[in-house]
């Protein structure tokens, strides 16, 4: 039995990269900083490093209710402080009056500073006020370089920690059975759609699984998998509850509140 026969092919990778960084931090008592991972890319470093590992980790994306969240994985002797993570938190400044900016807009301008999508983490909204989270390493570049978001013209500027918008996220969980674990059967029963809305959706790209793109109706989900549908929100199957007497899957699923 192998690690690799609990995740996906295209999740390999990813867990060699977390495999090496577990080794480096028990043979080399090294510790390593990651990028900012995603949920799903949290759950499979924790499920590889998990407690009984001579290697630790821990994770931080500027608060404890941040999404994307940087990793680290250091020797047992270490204790990781808040500041180890080297988060930024950048504030946008416009003229919310006149012009407004949504989250679509402030993840375009960034991309087009040519920075990969791992050096930032969440983007925060709460009314006309706007953060974004950073790596340290490249916020410098960011508050030099970014004069623009959408049509308005804007200024970043650094705030501290204890001024991070609250952005907490609850899932309500509900119970329902499904014919096949196929992606296009699991979303018509999370989000009562019928089959014939839900695949063009997936078609047309407007779905997303551990948030990458997929187009395959028949995509196979497995429970721990984050769901979401532009337009209808976002989903986790928490769990796959064995079968009914009627052949059936019976499924617990979050919908996010």
């Amino acid at each position: 039995m192998t690690i690799y026969q609990h995740f996906r092919k295209e999740e390999y990778p990813f867990i060699d990269q977390v495999l090496q960084w577990k080794d480096e931090a028990e043979e080399r008592y090294s510790v390593k900083l990651t990028d900012f991972l995603d949920p799903r890319e949290q759950d499979i470093a924790q499920n590889i490093i998990g407690k009984d590992s001579e290697a630790s980790l821990s994770f931080w994306g500027g608060s404890s209710f941040s999404e994307r969240k940087r990793a680290l994985i250091f020797p047992s002797y270490f204790q990781p402080e808040p500041k180890d993570f080297e988060v930024s938190i950048l504030e946008v400044r416009y003229p919310s009056k006149f012009v407004s900016i949504e989250h679509r807009d402030v993840l375009g301008s960034l991309m087009n500073l040519g920075i990969k999508r791992g050096k930032f983490g969440d983007i925060l909204q709460n009314g006309d006020k706007l953060q974004l989270i950073a790596a340290e390493e490249i916020s410098d570049y960011v508050l030099l370089n970014v004069d623009r978001i959408g049509k308005a013209g804007v200024k970043l500027e650094r705030v501290a920690e204890g001024d991070l918008i609250e952005s907490k996220e609850s899932y309500a969980i509900k119970e329902g059975t499904v014919s096949s674990l196929r992606l296009d059967v699991v979303l018509s029963e999370i989000y009562n759609l019928s089959r014939s809305k839900v695949n063009p959706l997936i078609q047309s790209s407007k779905v997303k699984v551990n948030w990458r793109v997929t187009e395959e109706v028949s995509f196979p989900v497995e429970a721990g998998d984050y769901l979401s549908v532009r337009g209808f929100g976002r989903s986790k199957l928490m769990a796959i509850e064995g079968k009914t007497k009627k052949d059936k899957w019976r499924i617990q699923y979050g919908i996010l509140q």
